[in-house]
């Protein structure tokens, strides 16, 4: 289930829980007093086991992954999509409703996506 489905306070998802959800990084440096990169580590070894695991039927887990121009994000840019594994490979699971406000979340990450992706352009290599 969405966290929608689950939590009623449309208003507290919007703006409070997107909040603390980017600024996570930053509570747990507060909190602890050091580095959150175990946590983004432990993220990554999450990401990596649910790739190589078989996912459950019906289910599926966000992974930042290369664009196949699904959900309108460009070929080739890196984005999270709902994916699922079996037998060693992945996919991108299709059909995947987006509410206006969850495509508008979409859009302006894609957007922040392709001007960071200019800004670094000019230091890649030319193939």
């Amino acid at each position: 289930k969405s966290a929608a489905e689950v939590i009623s306070d449309e208003s507290w998802l919007k703006e409070e829980f997107i909040k603390t959800v980017q600024q996570r990084g930053a509570a747990i440096i507060k909190a602890r007093g050091l580095s959150s990169a175990g946590s983004a580590a432990n993220a990554g070894i999450g990401s990596i086991t649910s790739l190589v695991n078989d996912t459950p039927e019906g289910d599926w887990h966000s992974v930042a992954v290369c664009s196949d121009g699904s959900y309108g994000v460009p070929e080739g840019l890196i984005s999270s999509f709902p994916v699922r594994a079996k037998g060693g490979k992945w996919e991108i699971v299709q059909g995947v409703e987006l509410n206006e406000f969850s495509r508008s979340k979409v859009d302006a990450s894609v957007r922040e996506l392709q001007e960071e992706q200019a800004l670094v352009s000019e230091l890649l290599p030319k193939s």
